[in-house]
């Protein structure tokens, strides 16, 4: 099943439903940083989050940066997603690993801590961005990310977001966004009959190891309130706009004096991308070619 986002709204468009599947992307992240088990979890849930939250948005350069940062071990977790269906995320401690909650499901809560806070700002694509931040609930990310979209925007939601890994890999891994908008919210028994239905679910994953497509899973949940599915699905990937370019522009900004350090020194200089682990060198002779650009701008302004 091919990485995708899939928009649907019910009860007269008073329901907003957005699903993504993420196996692929997830799979690249564990790859790409050398994750354990729980860190997969932890950053594959906060990249579907990142999707899904990105979905409403409007303008083609608009992005949504999650940064949670809690007590646990695993640090702090940043993930980049974009509504043209990109994402890419790291977390600061990959290789922590802890044994099974008591309900034998990967301890993302006891990695990510129960103590801190979660980070969300909008980049609507003109203008400055939004940001917002509310205490960490759960450490489990979605009840965290559930509690942002009620107190910071206000919106009647439910986030639901899995991860399963297995001995080669990520199998499934994914999330489904409900928010009930203010011409359903006033529909009292609309609701509870959601809210019944969601506490029924054993979770996202379950479902996609089922085979469970999208569709399949709105079907299930708001089938008989109205669903109508939006007509395209959208392809989602982990892409990261790095490049060798970009490290010399970050380069360039530590100034000649590093520059020099690092030729007499290194004979050149290595730089690894947060986001993706991409590594990439710099040589002695491109260090002094940004040497030489610097002199010239130096001069130039002096002029």
């Amino acid at each position: 099943m091919a990485d995708q986002l899939i928009r649907a709204t019910a009860a007269d468009g008073g329901i907003r439903v957005v699903g993504v599947i993420a196996n692929r992307l997830t799979e690249e992240a564990r790859q790409r940083h050398q994750l354990s088990y729980v860190a997969t979890a932890a950053l594959g849930r906060t990249m579907a989050a990142g999707l899904l939250l990105a979905s409403n948005m409007k303008r083609t350069e608009a992005r949504v940066n999650i940064r949670i940062r809690g007590d646990g071990p695993l640090g702090g977790i940043l993930v980049d997603a974009g509504i043209d269906g990109t994402v890419r995320g790291y977390v600061d401690n990959p290789t922590i690993e802890l044994p099974p909650n008591p309900i034998g499901k990967l301890d993302v809560g006891g990695a990510v801590g129960r103590q801190g806070y979660v980070y969300v700002v909008r980049d609507v694509g003109y203008g400055y961005p939004y940001s917002s931040t509310v205490e960490l609930v759960s450490g489990e990310i979605g009840d965290d990310l559930t509690h942002y979209l009620a107190t910071s925007e206000q919106t009647p939601s439910a986030l639901i977001l899995g991860v399963f890994v297995g001995a080669s890999g990520v199998e499934a891994a994914g999330g489904l966004l409900l928010q009930v908008l203010p011409r359903a919210a006033r529909d009292q028994d609309l609701v509870d009959k959601l809210e019944s239905r969601l506490a029924g679910l054993s979770g996202f994953t379950p479902l996609l190891r089922e085979k469970k497509s999208l569709p399949h899973i709105f079907e299930s949940l708001v089938g008989d309130m109205g669903l109508e599915l939006l007509p395209e699905s959208q392809l989602v990937r982990f892409h990261c706009p790095c490049s060798h370019h970009r490290m010399l522009g970050a380069l360039k900004l530590l100034g000649e004096a590093e520059l020099q350090d690092m030729i007499e020194k290194d004979d050149g200089a290595e730089a690894t991308c947060h986001f993706c682990n991409e590594v990439y060198w710099a040589n002695a002779s491109e260090l002094a070619n940004l040497i030489e650009d610097l002199r010239v701008e130096q001069a130039e302004s002096g002029a």
